[in-house]
């Protein structure tokens, strides 16, 4: 067995349940393929579905929605809001509290990368911040 490596494709057929309280599709990551930088996965969040707010202690996330809308709250008492919507970009640096929550009547999913290739690693779940959020 060579230890040279290769290309790997993933159709993200299985899920998982995240620490943040929402089902993943596999995707790419350490425990999928061996990626050493980068993970990618893809998320779709039911009407009314809602994150536990949580930080990904040293790794920045991007996330590109590919229909529906996510209020997403953020900031280190989650007092910044916007609305992230289908075609939008969005960046979220190391270290950022943020809450996401599906406020709409239709699905909205969502393709996101992050610098952890390992999914779950580095998500420090908030606990004292989930009642700052509606």
């Amino acid at each position: 067995m060579s230890s040279k490596p290769t290309c790997h494709l993933i159709r993200p057929e299985n899920s998982y349940e995240g620490k943040q309280g929402l089902s993943y599709f596999t995707g790419i990551a350490t425990e999928t393929v061996g990626s050493t930088g980068i993970c990618m996965h893809l998320l779709t969040m039911p009407p009314g579905a809602r994150a536990k707010a949580h930080m990904h202690e040293s790794h920045e996330t991007a996330i590109y929605v590919l229909s529906g809308e996510v209020h997403t709250w953020y900031g280190d008492r989650l007092e910044q809001q916007i609305v992230v919507k289908a075609g939008d970009l969005f960046y979220i640096p190391a270290g950022v509290p943020h809450l996401p929550a599906n406020l709409s009547d239709s699905p909205a999913s969502a393709v996101i990368a992050r610098t952890d290739p390992n999914e779950q690693e580095s998500v420090v779940l908030l606990p004292e911040l989930d009642g700052l959020v509606a």
